[in-house]
């Protein structure tokens, strides 16, 4: 089992703060590049962080966020666009299923077709906030 971790629910990942370092979050956004700027914006990485997979996109535009936050060896992953609504972290939580990981986040056990609920309690993630 992990450490205790806080969970942060943000159903826009703008509203990112410095205290988010070492937080489990997750996010209502997508997971493109404007998006995880925001989480590489803080001044040490967040544990992990899930993004909706907005479709995915032309070029993959959707889940960037993959490939940017483990460029900081930081955990990613994401969960589809139709397990649950964009822009609503909380739904996220509840319906969410991963649809893609980054390796970090592989390397923590976490996996295509996982709840993300599974994913946040494996992740010691029990408790938290949202904004």
């Amino acid at each position: 089992m992990s450490e205790a971790r806080t969970l942060l629910l943000l159903d826009s990942i703008a509203a990112i703060e410095p205290a988010a370092v070492g937080a489990v979050i997750v996010s209502g956004s997508h997971g493109g590049a404007s998006a995880a700027r925001y989480a590489l914006s803080i001044p040490r990485p967040p544990h992990a962080v899930f993004f909706n997979d907005a479709g995915v996109g032309k070029d993959r535009a959707g889940v960037i966020a993959l490939d940017m936050l483990q460029g900081i060896d930081a955990a990613c992953a994401v969960y589809g666009h139709q397990s649950a609504r964009i822009g609503d972290a909380a739904d996220g939580l509840e319906h969410g299923v991963i649809t893609e990981v980054n390796r970090a986040a592989a390397r923590l056990g976490l996996r295509a077709g996982m709840r993300v609920a599974e994913a946040v309690r494996s992740l010691g993630a029990r408790s938290g906030r949202s904004a």
